[in-house]
């Protein structure tokens, strides 16, 4: 499936809940820069070690004003469970209704048929501007990967 974002081109908003049961829009990073990135299920080994990795770094990303958003089709409750059992310090979007990965064009298998999100990353600027977008990752050194990237565009 393609992705249904480009670089240079405005990030889609979207309004959504997190793993608390909090609403939560793109629209409220503004001024930030924002890794929005899709994973397949929670609680799974690949998706597990992505987290985990992207907690590992979180204040190197704070320091360069950067919010990390981890979305998923799974629902609020198997998102918190994830965020607790894994100890999270980003928030995770529920997208049961899979809105937000059909609209960045993120959903798996052909078509999107299988219903979960493709491991995609979507690396957008303070004024939500697409910079960067990562569609083959390797969980655990992704992070790192998009640290650079970061650094490299001058974003921090």
């Amino acid at each position: 499936m393609t992705l249904n974002v480009a670089l240079g081109h405005r990030a889609p908003d979207f309004e959504a809940v997190d793993d608390r049961g909090q609403p939560v829009r793109l629209s409220d990073f503004r001024g930030r820069n924002v890794v929005l990135y899709f994973y397949p299920k929670d609680h799974t080994p690949g998706c597990t070690i992505e987290a985990r990795s992207f907690n590992a770094r979180l204040e190197e990303f704070h320091r360069r004003n950067t919010v990390v958003l981890g979305v998923s089709t799974d629902d609020v409750a198997s998102h918190g469970r994830f965020r607790d059992r894994c100890g999270l310090g980003f928030r995770l979007i529920a997208d049961p209704r899979k809105e937000i990965c059909r609209t960045y064009g993120a959903l798996g298998g052909v078509m999107g048929l299988l219903g979960w999100s493709r491991r995609v990353t979507v690396l957008i600027d303070r004024e939500g501007v697409v910079r960067a977008i990562w569609e083959k990752v390797n969980p655990r050194q992704h992070p790192q990967e998009v640290l650079q990237k970061i650094d490299e565009l001058g974003l921090n």
